[in-house]
């Protein structure tokens, strides 16, 4: 297979060839930068983890420069931490038995400007992997970054036949919590109880945490935390859980806008927060 950026690159930890790799996918995410895969998808990684007919696809859109960095990576150029931050996303490939994992390597500059070769990336990505599950960045998340991408996966996934495309396409949180959706709205997967696999894959990235960014202590928090709050009068349910909205009626039907389906959500919130508000004061 052949990417559009000349720095694109590939990982297929078992020694199975691309082809190969991408055809026995079932689970599938495509996230913007290195380690973005690992905080909004672990889901997808853990049901594939040790099980022989499962496999996770790995998508990383951006080339991981101009991330934040101190202490020991302060004077690491754009080039070095390109080249630093695919190495710690192999070594989470591999940690974590993923089926395969691709970097596109496009500037994020260049997606957030809408750029055709990433949807064009993807959508062979789809076509070849054909996954039942594709997890992605949530419409409603703060990063410029991050909502690019979830664009260009669903146009990818637009631009493919529908009895092609994944059955169920889900929207998770990294940069802005999903906990305030309406329960209607929100999906809640549950992480299980394998912690160390969670933080041992989150600890891959030194160049993000050591460089400033506790990405590993704010992650395995955040799911604690939701599973404890996810119910007010009930024990808890789960040891760890993270949110996400689903975009499945996105790719199933071409005629929905994108920016009115995720408005729509914050629309039901309100009208939520309106009722009861309305039937508590006095």
């Amino acid at each position: 297979m052949r990417f559009s950026h000349p720095d694109a690159r590939y990982l297929v930890p078992d020694g199975t060839d691309l082809p190969g790799a991408l055809a026995r996918t079932t689970h599938m995410a495509v996230g913007a930068h290195p380690d973005d895969l690992e905080i909004l998808a672990h889901h997808g990684i853990q049901a594939c983890h040790g099980q022989p007919d499962a496999w996770f696809l790995g998508v990383v859109v951006t080339d991981g420069a101009g991330s934040p960095r101190s202490g020991r990576y302060a004077a690491s150029t754009d080039a070095d931490m390109q080249l630093l931050r695919w190495e710690e996303q192999q070594e989470a490939a591999r940690l974590g038995e993923y089926g395969a994992c691709v970097q596109l390597s496009h500037p994020s500059a260049a997606l957030k400007a809408g750029a055709h070769g990433a949807t064009a990336d993807l959508a062979a990505l789809l076509a070849a992997a054909r996954p039942t599950v594709l997890y992605t960045h949530n419409l409603l998340d703060s990063h410029d970054t991050h909502v690019a991408v979830t664009l260009a996966v669903l146009a990818a996934v637009r631009s493919l036949p529908p009895d092609q495309r994944p059955a169920r396409l889900l929207g998770c949180e990294v940069w802005r919590d999903l906990d305030w959706l309406t329960e209607a709205d929100k999906v809640a997967l549950d992480l299980g109880t394998e912690e160390d696999l969670q933080a041992a894959l989150l600890n891959v990235f030194k160049s993000q945490i050591a460089g400033g960014k506790r990405y590993d202590l704010a992650t395995l928090g955040r799911r604690r935390a939701h599973a404890t709050y996810q119910a007010s009068h009930a024990v808890d349910g789960a040891q760890g859980l993270t949110f996400a909205l689903d975009l499945s009626p996105l790719a199933a039907d071409d005629r929905l806008d994108p920016a009115a389906f995720a408005l729509a959500a914050i629309d039901r919130f309100r009208a939520e927060a309106s009722e009861r508000l309305g039937r508590l004061l006095p």
